[in-house]
């Protein structure tokens, strides 16, 4: 009887134990899908960004984060194909806080994403370090707004830039306070970054050189919003015009405050502060201040109208400063990778160091460093709330001097 028990259920085991196995069979089969093999005729190209996308000048950030996914979108709508295969475009876009140390940390992050490229950094001060680290790893690097001379200065052959730099930037402005402003002295303050700093030192250069005496020389941080302590120290020297070199968060208040001092000195900076923003943050002290940007007038560049158009529809805002350069810096570096048919950096690099394209923002084409060669200077007044050109330097444009008529005009 106890046989025949311990049989009966053993049989049972058996027979469940069959069961199981007919039901398991099938999955082998169900883990191999049938349309696996078609996505991966896809080849997914990333490509990475880095910008302040967070702190008081996140609005720059973000405009040069929508300047490459406008690109990227439209990239991706036209179907591009490498080596054979379609190529999708992925952007992976990392905040580095406008801070040294954050940019490196972000640029191991896209060196270990293996991206093809990097359009970044936004500020000289983070373009800078996070530029080793793209060297080391041989991976492109186009910057759309960093204009320390030192980036390029430094025989990376990954390093580029869509944009002049500060010695064409500083010695252009420092030209223009002499010739158009007719300044005999100049205050300065700069926020101690390598760009403020960097772009104050060529100022200084090229006004010391026209013969513009430089009555102080102060420094804040980019952090800052109290300058009372600093215009009063400049106040005694009466200067005719106070370079800044920083960018918006700071320019802004500086500017309102000189009212409050009644210092009446002319405001004069770079591209840090030709914004919409510094005018809010200038409020009624803004009117009649001065500041550039490298590159050809607005109106004046070839697919400026068409790309603000685009811009506003797909974002609904406005373009701050440099969507036109991240936007163009994006598809020059496509364009080399097509005539490379390849998005291995190691192939498309000796293409990108020779590109000759034409963008929104102009022609593009770097010298042995990786400067943009023939890159000019336009210098902005705000008149009835709007940024207007009062000057273009450089780059085969009229030379400083020549707005100079239109200054006597303004006077009438």
């Amino acid at each position: 009887m106890t046989l025949a028990r311990y049989s009966l259920i053993a049989s049972a085991v058996l027979a469940l134990a069959a069961c199981g196995d007919k039901k398991e069979t099938p999955a082998p089969e169900a883990a191999a899908p049938a349309a696996a093999p078609a996505a991966a005729t896809e080849t997914v190209v990333k490509i990475g960004h880095a910008a302040p996308l967070t702190g008081n000048i996140a609005h720059l950030g973000k405009d040069n984060e929508n300047g490459v996914r406008l690109a990227i979108d439209e990239l991706n709508s036209e179907g591009v194909e490498l080596d054979g295969k379609k190529v999708k475009f992925e952007m992976i876009s990392e905040d580095d806080q406008a801070d040294p140390k954050t940019a490196t940390t972000v640029a191991q992050r896209f060196v270990d994403a293996k991206v093809a490229g990097v359009i970044g950094h936004l500020n000289s001060g983070t373009t800078i370090p996070a530029s080793k680290l793209y060297s080391d790893a041989g991976i492109p690097q186009i910057s759309p707004s960093a204009t320390a001379v030192t980036y390029t200065a430094q025989g990376f052959k990954t390093a580029f830039r869509v944009i002049a730099n500060d010695a064409s930037q500083g010695s252009a402005l420092g030209v223009f306070a002499a010739d158009n402003l007719k300044a005999k002295k100049v205050a300065i303050i700069d926020d101690r970054t390598a760009y403020g700093q960097g772009l104050a030192d060529e100022f200084e250069k090229a006004a010391k050189a026209k013969g513009v005496a430089v009555v102080g020389r102060e420094f804040t941080t980019n952090q800052a919003t109290d300058f009372m302590a600093i215009l009063t120290t400049i106040k005694g020297k009466k200067p005719d015009v106070i370079f800044y070199g920083g960018m918006d968060a700071q320019a802004g208040p500086l500017t309102q405050q000189l009212k409050k001092l009644g210092i009446a000195a002319k405001v004069i900076g770079g591209d840090g502060f030709q914004t919409g923003e510094y005018i809010k943050l200038a409020g009624d002290n803004a009117e009649g201040q001065y500041a550039s940007q490298p590159g050809m007038p607005k109106d004046k560049m070839p697919g400026y109208a068409d790309f603000e158009k685009k811009y506003k529809a797909k974002f609904n805002a406005d373009i701050q400063i440099y969507a036109p350069f991240t936007y163009d810096a994006t598809r020059v570096m496509v364009a080399a990778m097509k005539k490379a048919n390849s998005a291995d950096p190691a192939k498309y690099l000796p293409e990108l160091a020779k590109i000759e394209y034409t963008g929104v923002t102009g022609p593009i084409k770097f010298d042995e460093k990786g400067d943009i060669v023939g890159g000019s200077v336009t210098v902005y007044q705000i008149k009835g709330g709007k940024w207007e050109t009062a000057a273009t330097i450089g780059g085969g444009a009229a030379p400083a001097a020549a707005p100079a008529e239109e200054k006597k005009d303004e006077k009438k």
